[in-house]
């Protein structure tokens, strides 16, 4: 997948105790290329999606939200994505936010690079790596 882009809002977000990224239940929102998510959005409702009627759960498990030696990483199992019932997209670009925030408050997203969309049937994984983690803080 390509490179995450965090979203302007979240660095203040982080400082003013809005996320808890340690147990706070994270989701994908899902935009086509025809409403991208921008820097500038700070919540959920800044963003148009796609609809979900045919797509299963978008809720990520987080595996670690841990420092070491003052680096902070924040890990996030794959998560699948499987149309049922009828077709999911076309969508581009899965945003993460925080579903527990009062605003769900949004934290970065990828670009795919292209609609796609996830035909009825279907599964797609959405690979958050596991290696690097969705972020770093630290030096």
């Amino acid at each position: 997948m390509a490179s995450f882009q965090k979203f302007n809002s979240f660095v203040a977000a982080l400082a003013n105790k809005v996320h808890n990224l340690g147990s706070d239940q994270l989701m994908v929102a899902l935009c086509a290329a025809a409403n991208p998510p921008v820097a500038g959005n700070a919540v959920l409702a800044d963003l148009t999606q796609i609809s979900y009627t045919s797509c299963s759960s978008r809720i990520i498990t987080t595996t670690s939200s841990t420092q070491t030696a003052g680096l902070y990483k924040l890990v996030l199992q794959d998560l699948t994505l499987t149309a049922s019932g009828g077709n999911v997209g076309p969508y581009r670009y899965v945003v993460v936010y925080n579903n527990t925030a009062t605003n769900k408050e949004l934290i970065g997203f990828y670009d795919r690079g292209a609609d796609s969309t996830l035909l009825d049937g279907d599964s797609q994984i959405i690979d958050l790596d596991q290696a690097n983690g969705l972020f770093n803080l630290g030096p």
